[in-house]
């Protein structure tokens, strides 16, 4: 990962949850950064969440401290009282406004935060403060991850070189609606917040809002793009200029990596598995097709067995509730072999063929409506044992 002009990353380790590792980060932003956010939409949302949604609106965002090991949710007017006493700390040490600092957490949920152990480590966090500290914050932000998740992708702009580097955690409780688990992307573009703002919603529901892991949606959800400002192109505040429409394939390319490499990392995963609805009437119905197959325990578990047992999604597409279907016209592929037509297995389909797909470690489940022309993807990924170890042992 490279540097991001405007951006240092600071770690420590404040024995949150884990020993002998970091568990805490802290990013630096240059005072001309603007920041665009977007957070879980779980009702039961954290307390970082709240704290750091009210503070993205109140003023110029200056430090994010992030924890990882502790959710701080489901913790009441304490959580909340938590949450705010971490960013006054941070604004004491940093020089700012507590409202300049925004609080991230992750980790077990219902449990109050230990602020005493964050507050002493923060001199060391901010003595850590480096723009190459990328590396070690994909590393401290981790809970259950078996591997940080990081990228830095440039372009020429105009002459001019933009770095958008990421990183990003979440390997359970993903079914994102409106971020992933924890993400937090750099660029040194120069971008107004409001243009910013648009930039990552529609990067993130290009991504994130489409990969599921188990179907659950995080209470800590968050995502955050920043543009500090200190490369020498001009700004980019027109959003149908070819600047920002290649500034935006940038982010986009980030964001989907990233987005990927969550589910690759999925808890007990063995399978990337790519879901492709097309000929939909509609991105909604695409996309209620593409969840019911992704999220059946059955699919699941069949190509975590390898097994081609196309009847399970089949079934999965049946039961989607769309209106109308027409079953004689719906086509559904692994891969490139077609394993049902004409209502039924399709008369080319051989167990051999499927079989061949299934041993792959990224499988693409395309389905064809025969209704329409939109179509719409997401990734997720197989169902093992060792998911239901983690999980059954994740407090243990």
């Amino acid at each position: 990962m490279q540097p991001v002009a405007g951006v240092k990353l600071g770690c420590a380790a404040a024995g949150v949850c884990y020993q002998h590792r970091d568990d805490l980060t802290l990013i630096q932003l240059h005072n001309m950064a603007t920041l665009a956010a977007v957070f879980t939409q779980n009702g039961f949302c954290a307390a970082p969440v709240v704290i750091a949604r009210d503070h993205v609106n109140l003023a110029v965002p200056r430090y994010l401290l992030v924890n990882a090991g502790n959710a701080n949710a489901g913790t009441g007017k304490q959580g909340m009282n938590d949450a705010i006493a971490c960013c006054q700390a941070v604004s004491e040490l940093g020089g700012c406004d507590e409202n300049q600092v925004l609080p991230f957490s992750t980790g077990v949920i219902g449990e109050y935060l230990p602020v005493a152990k964050i507050v002493q480590v923060l001199p060391v966090a901010f003595n850590a403060l480096s723009e190459s500290g990328w590396q070690t914050a994909a590393k401290s932000i981790m809970t259950t991850d078996t591997v940080p998740k990081g990228i830095t992708r440039q372009a020429d702009i105009n002459g001019h070189t933009i770095t958008v580097t990421g990183i990003a955690k979440g390997v359970g409780m993903i079914c994102p609606n409106m971020a992933t688990m924890l993400s937090y992307v750099a660029t040194d573009a120069a971008i107004p917040r409001e243009l910013l703002q648009e930039c990552l919603e529609d990067a993130a529901s290009q991504s994130f809002n489409r990969i599921s892991i188990d179907g659950d949606t995080s209470t800590n959800d968050a995502c955050v793009l920043i543009a500090t400002g200190q490369s020498s192109l001009a700004m980019i505040d027109n959003k149908q200029s070819n600047e920002y429409q290649q500034f935006y394939t940038l982010v986009l390319e980030v964001v989907e990596f990233l987005a990927k490499a969550l589910i690759r990392d999925g808890e007990g995963a063995t399978k990337l598995v790519t879901v492709a609805v097309e000929q939909g009437v509609s991105e909604d119905e695409c996309q209620k097709v593409a969840y019911t197959i992704a999220h059946s325990p059955l699919v699941k578990t069949a190509l975590f067995a390898c097994d081609p047992n196309w009847g399970r999604i089949l079934a999965a597409v049946g039961r989607a509730g769309l209106q109308d279907l027409d079953v004689g016209k719906v086509k559904i592929f692994l891969d490139d072999v077609c394993i049902v037509s004409d209502g039924g297995r399709d008369a080319s389909y051989t167990e051999a063929r499927g079989q061949q797909v299934m041993d792959r470690d990224e499988v693409t489940v395309t389905i064809h409506l025969g209704r329409g022309a939109v179509s719409s993807r997401i990734w997720t990924c197989d169902l093992s044992y060792d998911y239901v170890r983690i999980n059954a042992e994740y407090r243990t």
